[in-house]
């Protein structure tokens, strides 16, 4: 390995990346979970990278649309 990070060439790639990364962190806080400042910094982590997912996803028009309907205040 040249020690450079190797960038996802298309959209596959990078949710691939991301899905890896979030699987990595997962399985570290299993290993950490009775050390509670790391479980409290790799939560922070997944929640991050998941919603990173997410956004891309979104902006990648790759999850259905949610139609969000105004509640009874009319908001």
């Amino acid at each position: 390995m040249d020690g450079k990070p190797q960038r996802p060439k298309d959209r596959a790639g990078a949710i691939s990346a991301l899905k890896a990364a979030i699987e990595a962190v997962d399985l570290t806080l299993e290993k950490t979970s009775s050390i509670a400042p790391a479980k409290t910094a790799f939560n922070s982590v997944s929640t991050l990278l998941t919603t990173i997912r997410v956004c891309f996803l979104l902006l990648c028009n790759d999850l259905p649309r949610v139609h969000i309907q105004p509640g009874l205040d009319g908001l």
